[in-house]
């Protein structure tokens, strides 16, 4: 009886897709309802084209358009100037899962998975059956694709392909997609979206033209970010089943040139090091290790001091940015904006960036506005599941100036953005909507909220004091009529003479109060400066050794 189950349960056994998986779980990869799944679409549409700019190092001019075609669906467009995609790429490129560039490459980027564009193509295939249309061109022809997602072998299946001229020597992409969804405007929708994607690449020239009329974000800077560049993985944050993988496929032909050649911030010394630790050969092959000596070989890495991974491999908005942006989209009288040293989680380098805008024409009557970004996108959903939450809610704001109710985020004219940068986000699902709490990651988010919220309490504490004195003043030039007649009758000298005195007094208090601020600024400008010029702060990699407390000389291939 019981061979009889097994048989049946092993003739049912098969084998699996990517693309099949994901039409039956597409809530991982953002499309939980109709609303959702329009912004996921957008959003995946609109990254790819920033992505390939950046790329290519060309300044982005994307068009969006959002097109009802009945009351549950959508036709989306984007088209962008970028480089494009050469032909024989395309079908795969829209039409297999986890297919691209970035997986196996560190440096930052917004796409990494393979999902993004994919998995649009994939859910509007699953509602509205309709294929994917898609031209593009490199500069040369102009070729027009529509293809399908074979979801049982998870493979691209090309419906029609044409060949065009290219008279005006056009390079880019251009995808039509239908599919259901629901539009709306608001926290979150496809507007706003569009609007933080705006503030954290202001270098981008965006049209959305939706349902409700054409928005068009004008490009403020002319000038591209500067393009991280590719590291490899530090040994640090390689696990043992990766790193024994590595082994088996590297081209290194004695563990001590895999060690320094594989990795990063290893040198030939600090290879000796490791391999003397771990009792072994420095000249045996990779391949040949079995696994309890590349297990050894893994420990003896983790007791062995290394510099921290580089961090040229990060392109961080900046400071000037940062408040730039914030104080546009929001509309804030003032903004500070805070750029933290580089940092190390798993052995990935990270950056956090904190910009905090107070007053205007913030809604004081509310919770704090928060936005996030990771790696220049915007998260829109999942905010209670971040660590850029969890951090803002663990700071007390109390101390620079706001009302906290227990732990929540602080109430009045207040909006912050904070940036996570890194050559691998650990998002918390597919959806890549929330960043997960890794310890060092939650630190770094609380020390730079801490930094720019004591810059930003100096001013608040300032304009309290400010609104003190004006109420005291309106509250004395109320009683200077009264005032001047009493003193008038007391000195027997004239009421108009007595008001006029009592005004300049005034007046010259106005301008002593106005100077004071101004003096104290320089003051503590010019103590900045000699502190910068006394104790200069470490960069990059001479940083992140004192972060990390563990620190090598640099030294021989690697270093």
């Amino acid at each position: 009886m019981a061979d009889n189950i097994a048989e049946k349960m092993s003739e049912a056994m098969r084998e699996v897709s990517v693309a099949e998986f994901f039409e039956k779980n597409r809530h991982l990869l953002g499309y939980e309802n109709p609303t959702k799944a329009l912004i996921t679409v957008v959003k995946e549409l609109l990254d790819n084209s920033l992505d390939a700019a950046n790329e290519a190092d060309m300044l982005p001019r994307i068009k969006i358009k959002v097109t009802p075609i009945s009351e549950e669906k959508f036709k989306v467009t984007v088209e962008d100037n970028g480089p494009g995609i050469r032909e024989d790429k395309v079908p795969y490129a829209f039409g297999k899962l986890l297919y691209g560039s970035k997986f196996y490459r560190l440096r930052q980027s917004r796409g990494i998975q393979g999902l993004g564009g994919h998995g649009a193509v994939l859910y509007s295939q699953l509602t509205t059956g309709r294929p994917a249309k898609i031209t593009t061109s490199i500069g040369k022809k102009i070729h027009y694709f529509e293809l399908l997602i074979n979801v049982s072998e998870n493979e691209p299946q090309v419906i029609n392909h044409e060949t065009l001229e290219n008279p005006k020597s056009w390079h880019g992409l251009k995808i039509e997609l239908e599919l259901e969804g629901r539009y709306v405007e608001g926290k979150q929708s496809i507007l706003e979206y569009v609007k933080q994607t705006h503030m954290a690449n202001p270098y981008a020239h965006i049209t959305l033209d939706g349902p409700n009329g054409k928005v068009v974000y004008e490009r403020l800077l002319n000038k591209m970010p500067k393009q991280p560049k590719e590291i490899k993985p530090h040994p640090y944050g390689v696990e043992i089943g990766v790193f024994r993988r590595m082994m088996s496929v590297t081209k290194a032909k004695t563990v001590t040139t895999f060690l320094t050649e594989d990795f990063s911030r290893v040198g030939k010394r600090s290879a000796l090091q490791i391999l003397k630790v771990a009792k072994m050969d420095p000249k045996a092959k990779p391949a040949e290790i079995p696994h309890e000596d590349a297990e050894r070989i893994h420990k003896a890495i983790q007791g062995v001091k290394l510099i921290a991974p580089p961090t040229d491999c990060l392109s961080p908005l900046g400071e000037k940015l940062l408040e730039e942006g914030l104080k546009k989209d929001t509309g804030a009288e003032f903004v500070v904006a805070v750029t933290r040293p580089p940092s190390v989680y798993r052995g990935n380098p990270f950056l956090v960036e904190v910009a905090m805008g107070y007053g205007g024409t913030l809604p004081s009557d509310q919770s704090a506005q928060l936005f996030r970004f990771a790696n220049k996108v915007p998260l829109l959903y999942h905010q209670s599941d971040c660590v850029t939450s969890d951090a803002t809610k663990d700071v007390d704001f109390r101390r620079y100036g706001f009302s906290q109710p227990g732990s929540s985020l602080p109430s009045g004219p207040l909006a912050i953005l904070i940036h996570f940068a890194s050559v691998w986000v650990p998002f918390t699902s597919e959806g890549k909507q929330a960043i997960a709490n890794y310890p060092e990651i939650l630190k770094e988010i609380k020390l730079a909220l801490q930094d720019a919220g004591r810059k930003l309490g100096s001013y608040v504490n300032q304009k309290f004091k400010q609104n003190e004195m004006r109420l005291r003043k309106e509250l004395f030039e109320k009683y200077v009529p009264e005032l001047a007649e009493s003193l008038s009758k007391l000195t027997d000298k004239s009421k108009d003479k007595i008001i006029r005195d009592l005004e300049k007094i005034i007046k010259e208090k106005d301008v002593k109060r106005e100077e004071e601020p101004a003096e104290a600024e320089k003051v503590e400008t010019t103590k900045k400066d000699v502190v910068s010029e006394e104790k200069k702060e470490p960069e990059g990699d001479e940083l992140n050794e004192k972060d990390s407390g563990r620190e090598e000389k640099s030294e021989g291939t690697g270093q």
